[in-house]
């Protein structure tokens, strides 16, 4: 059985939990989200692990409204269609929203929107794989493993940062 690395940081939204397998992050969840792992014997905690370490940097700086893209190597277990669906929410820019059957289509496969909507629930990468950018076809707010409070604080909190970029930028 292989180790899992993982420390816990606090943030504005509650603490979470940050997993490595020692080449990449491999989760990062809300304590208490759908879909959290148990921790068991294979599990030891590091405070001092390098990637942990940047990891709780990056989302600290997030949080702040001073990140808008993570630099971190990630490794997340999945399937090669959740691969792909995760790839594809990657690739939402900052304060902006997708639907489920943009996915869909991203990855070439638009009958998939279920599928789609199932892997985005599986993301174990919260925050840094963006499914809080994930919405209805419609634009409203659908379901999030972290709870539907945080999806609006987390899209919030990033309108809100790139409204103050903005503002700079024009002058």
């Amino acid at each position: 059985m292989k180790t899992v690395y993982y420390d816990l940081i606090s943030t504005s939204l509650g603490s979470m939990l940050l997993a490595s397998d020692g080449d990449g992050l491999s989760g990062a969840w809300f304590e208490g989200q759908r879909y959290e792992p148990s921790r068991g014997p294979s599990w030891e905690r590091r405070t001092d692990l390098p990637l942990l370490v940047r990891a709780g940097v990056e989302l600290s700086e997030y949080f702040a409204g001073a990140r808008t893209t993570f630099t971190l190597p990630l490794s997340p277990a999945g399937t090669a269609f959740q691969r792909e669906v995760w790839g594809a929410i990657a690739a939402i820019p900052y304060a902006e929203t997708a639907a489920y059957r943009d996915l869909a289509s991203r990855i070439g496969r638009p009958a998939s929107i279920r599928a789609a909507g199932a892997a985005t629930g599986r993301n174990p990468l919260s925050i840094i794989v963006p499914c809080h950018r994930v919405v209805g076809a419609d634009g409203t707010l659908t379901g999030y493993a972290g709870g539907l409070e945080r999806k609006r604080a987390l899209l919030a909190l990033e309108r809100k940062a790139q409204a103050a970029r903005d503002v700079r930028r024009a002058a």
